[in-house]
């Protein structure tokens, strides 16, 4: 499962921190990531869910790692595309900053 390394590292996340994302220990992580053990189905679609991506990128029968994003209909100015641009190129703890910091914004 090296896809599941590439996606942890790209979130910048320890594997300890994925860990308790999903609610499994540091040595499963270890594990899985080191195809020492393979997940059972209920692990990769909590592994699947909380990346964004298919089992199918887990477990490396797909290089498409990541879901289509639901796209709304809304007519955005250029301003507004370069925006939602930038928000889909930030990783998974980017968007989480920006949304925070979005939240704060509006309550005032």
């Amino acid at each position: 499962m090296d896809n599941l390394k590439k996606l942890r590292e790209n979130a910048e996340l320890s594997q300890q921190a994925l860990a308790n994302a999903v609610g499994s220990t540091q040595q499963k992580i270890y594990s899985y990531e080191n195809g020492i053990y393979e997940p059972d189905i209920k692990t990769l679609k909590l592994l699947a869910n909380f990346f964004g991506t298919f089992i199918d990128y887990l477990v490396g029968n797909t290089d498409i790692s990541s879901k289509p994003e639901r796209i709304e209909k809304f007519d955005l100015n250029e301003e507004e595309a370069d925006v939602v641009a930038k928000y889909r190129s930030l990783k998974l703890n980017g968007r989480e900053s920006l949304r925070l910091i979005l939240n704060s914004l509006l309550e005032h």
